[in-house]
């Protein structure tokens, strides 16, 4: 009975392991990619930050070929698209966010719980920032579904918080907006993060005080 006690729970811990787990190699390089991300988007002037994401891009790229099946350089070649759009703007960066849209949904088939669902973060804020039809695929209802999907997996998240928060506050959902930005400041500190965690805060402080401006 013992050893069958002891099987059921290596069972359970097997079930729950991510279906995919990154090597040591890749996820130093994983860990390059989110720093230089942060590097880029919250040091650099606004004027070098589209060819420095279009080379962060290849970068990922690359090691996403080395690597097919690891879900979390492919979540983070998705971001490094996405962000290298927004540096870029204009209807030029559409086909950025296309091609992060159709990697992130890949994502999703293959572990939706990588990153603790980040995938439904990153997909639920290309939904509501890009426009909807005949231009884009923006579409408001479908981004908030991908919304309660990321928050279930990761309740108290910095990055889920912090995006649904700038989604409430597009709607003027003002009171929602709030308790989500607050929830997004008070976030635990990520290992390794610090550079985004510092400026993701620094973002959502000024969305917040956005928020209670309309409040008034």
């Amino acid at each position: 009975m013992k050893s069958l006690h002891l099987l059921s729970g290596l069972l359970l811990a097997l079930l729950t392991l991510p279906v995919f787990a990154l090597s040591t190699e890749q996820q130093a390089q994983l860990q390059q990619i989110q720093t230089r991300w942060a590097e880029i988007n919250y040091q650099l002037p606004a004027a070098q930050r589209e060819q420095a994401f279009a080379r962060l891009a290849s970068d990922t790229e690359r090691a996403l070929q080395a690597s097919p099946a690891a879900t979390e350089l492919r979540i983070w070649h998705a971001i490094v698209l996405s962000t290298w759009a927004g540096a870029k703007g204009g209807l030029g960066a559409l086909s950025l966010v296309k091609q992060a849209k159709g990697e992130l949904e890949q994502a999703l088939q293959e572990d939706d719980q990588a990153l603790q669902g980040s995938a439904y973060t990153s997909l639920a804020s290309l939904y509501y920032q890009v426009p909807g039809w005949p231009i884009g695929f923006g579409d408001e209802q479908r981004a908030a579904e991908l919304f309660q999907h990321a928050l279930r997996i990761n309740p108290q998240g910095l990055d889920p918080n912090y995006f649904y928060g700038d989604f409430l506050l597009r709607q003027k959902r003002y009171a929602a907006a709030h308790a989500a930005l607050s929830k997004a400041l008070a976030a635990a500190d990520r290992p390794g993060r610090q550079l985004a965690d510092a400026g993701r805060r620094a973002e959502a402080r000024a969305l917040l005080a956005q928020v209670q401006e309309k409040m008034k």
